[in-house]
């Protein structure tokens, strides 16, 4: 029984080993394939919607909701703020079939994790073993978090689904329900550094795809890489910032730059300099790129985290995986 015990033990530490030996690949061709696609934002956004409907009051799971892959499925992918990412899912659906040990939940936090490193941001902290959810009815209904739609998603704009009055109000309902401080609050902010808007998808701004309504920083000639390299990926859309494929500070930068009517600044973007609480750290990140990227890492990290049930129960790094190989 003893020999058995020990056979049994030594072939699940060879499937484990196999298993982080995939996750290490996979996050090198990702890698790869973001930086020649230049489809970092979009890879950011598909884990944040996977992640961003947690509700820490619900204590069941995948009914709590969070980074567990639900919105690969029917309906969570075609809610009104999911709009356009099933391109993102696509991007991911090769690797998933190259990798099947790599869980979608992990694929798709792991695509958005590369994308921040690609794009020059920091080197956020990464968990792996996350458990997805079986099938679509694991998916959270659309008022399920006090909201009027699209299971507790941020709006851009009001009238706010959760019926708050102002831009700080609604930042504060949505995500204090999941777990954040301000610091938090004003740190994931930060990360619209990355990306744009367009017409065809969320309609807050009336640039669509391609060159022809692109705005001044979003056509296709545009430098926009943080290494100044050609290429955005598709243009079209209107962006917070002027290098909207970099990752740094520069969104932080408002109050010193001044109105551009090329670019994007919401109600919850103006939030986080005239809310009291909000503004020392819009202020704090603005004085130093090093002080906001060492809280958005914290705060991907936790983000990234919301709601998964890991297997192992600690879940695993790949620098864990990497001393193992």
């Amino acid at each position: 029984q003893v020999s058995r015990g020990l056979v049994g033990k030594a072939r699940g530490l060879a499937v484990m080993a196999t298993a982080m030996e995939a996750y290490v690949a996979c996050r090198q061709d990702l890698l790869s394939f973001i930086d020649r696609e230049n489809c970092m934002p979009i890879m950011v956004r598909l884990a944040w919607h996977d992640s961003g409907n947690y509700d820490k009051r619900i204590t069941t799971w995948p009914e709590c909701g969070g980074a567990n892959g639900s919105i690969v499925h029917k309906p969570e992918i075609d809610f009104g703020a999911n709009a356009g990412l099933i391109k993102a899912l696509n991007y991911l659906r090769p690797f998933k079939a190259k990798y099947p040990v790599v869980t979608w939940a992990d694929l798709i936090q792991m695509a958005s994790a590369c994308a921040i490193e690609v794009a020059g941001g920091p080197k956020v902290p990464m968990r792996y073993g996350r458990v997805d959810v079986k099938d679509g009815s694991a998916c959270p209904a659309p008022t399920s978090r006090g909201t009027a739609d699209n299971a507790g998603l941020p709006d851009a704009l009001p009238p706010f689904g959760c019926g708050a009055p102002d831009a700080a109000t609604h930042l504060r309902n949505i995500f204090y329900r999941m777990g954040f401080n301000d610091e938090g609050i004003v740190a994931l902010s930060g990360a619209h550094t990355l990306g744009r808007a367009f017409k065809d998808r969320s309609g807050t701004v009336e640039n669509g795809y391609g060159d022809a309504t692109a705005s001044k920083y979003t056509k296709s000639t545009c430098p926009v890489r943080m290494d100044g390299a050609p290429g955005v990926g598709m243009s079209g859309g209107k962006a917070w910032t002027k290098n909207w494929l970099t990752f740094d500070n520069s969104y932080f930068q408002f109050l010193k730059n001044g109105p551009d009517p090329d670019l994007i600044w919401f109600p919850t973007d103006e939030a986080l300099h005239k809310d009291a609480q909000f503004k020392v750290y819009f202020e704090k990140f603005a004085d130093s790129k090093e002080a906001f990227f060492e809280a958005y890492a914290r705060a991907h990290k936790q983000l990234s985290e919301l709601g998964s049930q890991f297997v192992p129960a600690q879940g695993f790094t790949l620098d864990q995986a990497a001393s193992k190989l």
